[in-house]
């Protein structure tokens, strides 16, 4: 029986967990469908979830169709949980996008589309609440074509929209040939021939939605069933089997890692290639960066002689009928469970080393600062959050010793509820939050260099370093290079440095991170190991890795002064849809907070509006805007870039490192004196 890994994506509200019980209940694995509003869904098995109504973590739940077993993920909806998405789309076979017929296309359709037309996920569009009063149809299909631009297929019509006998009748139009034709000479030719057989039209429909070419469109009711069996014949016919070698080479890919009742860390891992048993020896990480930071962070778990951490898996299960069941092996293809892993972490490759973990999304835009409640121990709390940030790593804990604060990063207010909820209800700490505020970066305007020589000019460090900075292009990361001989001094000196180079990055002049540079070590140096007759290593005559740790952020952070650097704040694409005759009074209010309009144009009575505006004046435009278009305004937004910033004073980010930009206090904190 060949398997699919299938992704339920959508905007919140559309009916996605909805779609999910009903699939479940047709392929028989649930005898009565559960409720979003009674919380009784399948999925949704999170107290907090039920509680609100909402899916927060992604969920697996495995149901058996006619030669095809379906490992289905559940994914939030909320744009505030994007980054659970983002973790799913890396392990799906296809997907299905599940638009509401009231609400038609929102921003976090749109989002979700162009990723997952970049990532050719196979994907079929499933237009759910055809019997909802107001629900529309081929205005939807023509919205879908319009805002999504992308080839649909429409793979029939729905009858009696707004009403409980709402139904599909499916069937290819003239208008599926048209599409197909485009993408295919063959068909082409025998379309001009005046010949296309039906199953002609059907492989070809199969190839290209394998190949995410095309997208075929379903319309239908979660509630009623309507729909739904054309769309379970869809996901047979159309999608594409997982693929992989069981007797290969095991790869797989982490996207989920919770904590079971005692603690334990339980991953969800995708298996590309090979096979997986209880009792395996395997390696985990990304193979990248094991400094410091990330050692601490795998606890007890072996390394290999590679630098990858080493672990036993303890358990395994799989997903069958509705639940996952305990097995002593899996193979290629399959999405299971292990336990015994205890350093592992999202996004990292068990066996051979996968691609670089990336970003589909926009990073969170927002950070708060945690303020413990009464009773609760800031300890406790850091623990806790540390331990949250595993499960959502884009959380982003930062602790600032100084203040004895600790912040995390944010795409929304309603994330910032779960914490607080899931502190209360899991870990029983009380906390609230201060006001959101902006993450900004910062961007070289120049290039710069800087070097400290060993036991030179009031350098406390045994240690030669010497860097040059200079920008790289939005989105190409923090690359390091070397000018200097790789075998001038010990390997291990040279990653002191580079790990050094990117922790200190995450701090720039102005307290923000520096994401997109080149760093190039200029100069090296060191002291030899050195030793008093009859005696053992002397410390103080030779060089350690703490003596490149502690110079490289005074060399680096003066070569970032002298090359300058920018603050720029994150911007959103808007599209603001209002009356024509609102434009008066909204042009200057947008105006006022920064917003800039980049089209304009009109649909009917409607005056469309898309552009740009500063993040941090987003929750002030949507405040407004009632009042300004009668109610009437509807605006979509989503992260587009960072632009310098342009108004106001420059944003400060309080620091918590040692300070590098004060040599004085910088070396107080590290060395406990000042160099001479």
């Amino acid at each position: 029986m060949h398997l699919l890994n299938l992704g339920i994506l959508a905007h919140v509200d559309a009916g996605k967990t909805s779609l999910t019980e009903r699939l479940l209940h047709t392929a028989g694995v649930i005898a009565e469908l559960g409720s979003v509003d009674d919380g009784s869904t399948t999925t949704d098995s999170l107290a907090l979830e039920r509680q609100r109504g909402i899916t927060i973590k992604s969920a697996v739940v495995s149901f058996p169709l006619d030669g095809v077993t379906v490992n289905l993920i559940d994914t939030p909806g909320h744009p505030d949980f994007i980054a659970e998405v983002e973790r799913v789309l890396g392990v799906l076979d296809g997907a299905v996008l599940v638009i509401s017929a009231v609400e038609g296309v929102q921003a976090q359709t749109r989002v979700l589309m162009r990723t997952l037309r970049r990532l050719r996920i196979p994907t079929l569009v499933f237009v759910n609440k055809i019997d909802r009063r107001g629900a529309r149809g081929d205005a939807v299909l023509a919205q879908l074509a319009r805002r999504l631009a992308v080839p649909l297929v429409p793979m029939g019509r729905a009858t009696a929209l707004g009403t409980r006998a709402a139904r599909f009748l499916p069937g290819l139009g003239p208008a599926a040939l048209d599409t197909l034709a485009d993408r295919d000479d063959a068909l082409l030719a025998a379309y001009l021939d005046g010949s296309v057989p039906d199953a002609r039209l059907r492989a070809a429909l199969a190839e290209q939605t394998r190949r995410s070419l095309v997208h075929p469109v379903y319309f239908g009711s979660a509630v009623t069933g309507a729909g739904v069996p054309d769309l379970v014949a869809g996901i047979e016919r159309l999608l594409p089997a997982a693929a992989g070698d069981p007797a290969g080479p095991l790869s797989a890919s982490v996207f989920k890692v919770e904590r079971g009742p005692a603690g334990e860390k339980i991953a969800y891992a995708r298996l590309f290639s090979g096979s997986l048993a209880v009792r395996d020896r395997v390696l985990f990480g990304d193979g990248h960066g094991t400094g410091e930071t990330r050692a601490a962070d795998r606890g007890a778990s072996g390394r290999a002689a590679t630098g990858r951490p080493e672990g036993r898996v303890t358990a395994l299960s799989v997903f069958e009928c509705g639940t996952d069941l305990r097995q002593d092996s899996a193979g290629a293809g399959r999405i299971v469970k292990l336990w015994g892993l205890g350093g592992i972490r999202i996004g990292d490759a068990l066996g051979a080393p996968g691609r670089a973990y990336e970003h589909h999304f926009a990073p969170p835009t927002l950070e708060t600062v945690v303020v413990p409640g009464p009773g609760t121990d800031r300890r406790s709390l850091h623990v806790a959050l540390t331990q949250l940030a595993e499960q959502d790593p884009l959380i982003d804990v930062r602790h600032d010793e100084a203040r004895q604060e600790t912040s995390v990063s944010l795409y929304g207010e309603v994330q910032k509820e779960v914490i607080q909820a899931t502190l209360a209800d899991e870990y029983g700490l009380d906390v609230a939050f201060r006001e959101s505020t902006t993450i900004c970066v910062e961007r070289l305007t120049g290039a710069g260099a800087s070097v400290e020589f060993n036991k030179k000019d009031g350098n406390p460090f045994l240690a030669t370093v010497g860097l040059r900075v200079e920008p790289a292009p939005p989105g190409a990361g923090v690359g390091f290079r070397l000018e200097v001989e790789l075998g001038s001094m010990p390997y291990a000196f040279f990653k002191a440095v580079e790990d050094t180079v990117r922790e200190t990055l995450g701090q720039g002049l102005h307290g923000w991170r520096v994401p997109d540079c080149t760093v190039t070590m200029t100069h090296s140096g060191y002291s030899p190991r050195q030793s008093h007759a009859h005696q053992g290593f002397d410390k103080s005559m030779s060089s350690t890795g703490y003596d490149f740790r502690g110079l490289t952020p005074l060399v680096l952070t003066e070569a970032l002064r002298r090359a300058g650097t920018l603050v720029h704040e994150p911007m959103h694409r808007f599209r603001l849809e209002a009356p024509v005759d609102t434009l008066g009074a909204l042009l200057p209010v947008l105006a006022g907070l920064g917003a800039v309009p980049q089209r304009t144009g009109t649909e009917g009575v409607l005056a469309v509006l898309e552009g740009a505006v500063p993040a941090a004046r987003v929750h002030g435009l949507e405040q407004r805007l009632p009042g300004l278009t009668r109610g009437e305004g509807e605006l979509e937004t989503a992260f587009d870039h960072y632009a310098p910033v342009e108004r106001g004073p420059v944003p400060e980010r309080p620091r918590t490192d040692h300070n590098p930009l004060s040599r004085k206090e910088y070396l107080l904190n590290v060395t406990g004196r000042v160099a001479g």
